[in-house]
């Protein structure tokens, strides 16, 4: 195994060398899903509508097969909270959501699901905004998530016009209602249009547009859900640098599947300063980054195709890798940074971190008597402290350590 292994890095690092993905198709893609006229996807309302028959019309231009319980579509409800800040969340309103879905038939006994989500905030009126006064703004979500869902597309339409993976069937499906909690994920994977002991891969893509001209770092998530990944995925190439985390669980659709047995991969360009707010727009993404990352992801697919079924492995569980905690900072991590330390990527204003006078580029060394190396023992740190309680946090800003009061 590990000699095909080894032969089948070495046919990656020639596949980077040709372009397979369309550029031009992608930036269509992305302006497209994150003009105003869409009003930033929220499910259920009018943008998110139009997003998700872009995605079906896109799907039936391709020829390929619906795949969703009604046609292309898979319509689910859920209640969402008219108070965010409402714990109890008495007073809900329904809202539908619609994951997009479209299977392209290989005639294999097991099928690779490759998935980005398509929702967004909408007007930023629901809550999950990091801007200072959200309301009545369109939250268009160029790089969260327009880019993964580009990818999702023009993935799909290389691998139907082209037939060389022919080892599985492929499952194309953009997810609704990830932002209010992975929710349209966790719909399929509890109602399943196909038998979900026929999947043998996830491959899910969120936030893929703004890889950084100077770090040119790519995060990978679950290379520890199957024995192959960790290796698969570092290609020899020149174009990116790569950073890998072993857990099949974190902020996106691939948690879903992972919790059913099911092994995944995740791609993210890492986190901006414009995440979750309306300054997330098209002309922020790197066009030529993605299509960098995205004839890497179809080169991993080349690889997985010629493998047997791959073995689920289990990795840090919800419980080890969550933290239970009652208070927030207020910060953006900067989950690509390498150093000891939290780097801060962004502060939301009025909150705790703010009004202590941190900034963006900070890095957290230290919460109370707790050090930090890394963004788990951040979020452990944050599970001992309490509302209204004053702690001293320690930073490095450029070449000096400061120490603050902060109050949460």
């Amino acid at each position: 195994m590990k000699k095909t292994i080894l032969l089948l890095l070495v046919i990656q690092a020639q596949i980077l060398l040709a372009q397979r993905i369309n550029k031009d198709a992608v930036r269509q893609h992305v302006t497209y899903l994150a003009s105003d006229k869409l009003e930033g996807r929220s499910p259920g309302e009018k943008g998110g509508n139009l997003a998700a028959k872009y995605i079906a019309d896109y799907f039936k231009k391709i020829k390929l097969k619906p795949a969703g319980s009604k046609g292309y579509f898979q319509p689910f409800t859920f209640g969402e909270s008219l108070n965010p800040h409402d714990t109890v969340q008495n007073n809900k309103i329904q809202r539908t959501g619609k994951n997009v879905l479209a299977f392209l038939d290989n005639g294999a006994k097991q099928t690779i699901v490759i998935g980005a989500h398509y929702d967004h905030l909408g007007w930023g009126n629901h809550g999950n905004s990091l801007d200072a006064n959200p309301k009545n703004k369109i939250h268009n979500g160029a790089d969260d998530n327009a880019s993964g869902v580009a990818g999702v597309l023009d993935i799909a339409r290389y691998l139907t016009q082209n037939n060389i993976q022919e080892h599985y069937n492929y499952m194309f499906i953009c997810f609704s209602a990830e932002e209010s909690g992975l929710l349209g994920s966790k719909y399929f994977t509890h109602h399943p249009t196909l038998n979900i002991a026929d999947l043998n891969f996830m491959l899910n893509m969120d936030m893929i547009g703004r890889l950084n001209d100077s770090t040119k770092l790519l995060l990978v998530y679950g290379t520890g859900t199957a024995p192959e990944l960790n290796q698969l995925v570092f290609t020899p190439n020149k174009d990116f640098r790569i950073k890998t985390d072993s857990s099949g669980i974190g902020p996106s659709d691939h948690t879903s599947f992972y919790l059913k047995n099911i092994p995944v991969l995740h791609f993210f360009t890492g986190q901006h300063s414009d995440y979750h707010k309306p300054s997330d727009d098209v002309e922020k993404i790197n066009f030529e980054g993605e299509q960098i990352v995205l004839e890497y992801i179809l080169s991993l697919l080349d690889t997985i195709d010629h493998l047997p079924r791959l073995q689920f492995l289990t990795t840090r569980n919800a419980e080890q890798t969550k933290s239970s905690f009652k208070v927030t900072l207020g910060i953006m991590p900067d989950y690509a940074f390498e150093g000891k330390g939290l780097r801060v990527d962004g502060v939301t204003e009025g909150k705790a971190a703010s009004k202590a006078g941190l900034k963006q580029g900070d890095i957290i060394i230290k919460l109370g008597n707790y050090s930090i190396s890394e963004i788990q023992e951040y979020m452990k740190a944050l599970s001992h402290f309490s509302k209204g309680e004053t702690i001293t946090i320690e930073i490095v800003r450029g070449k000096e350590v400061l120490n603050y009061p902060l109050t949460f």
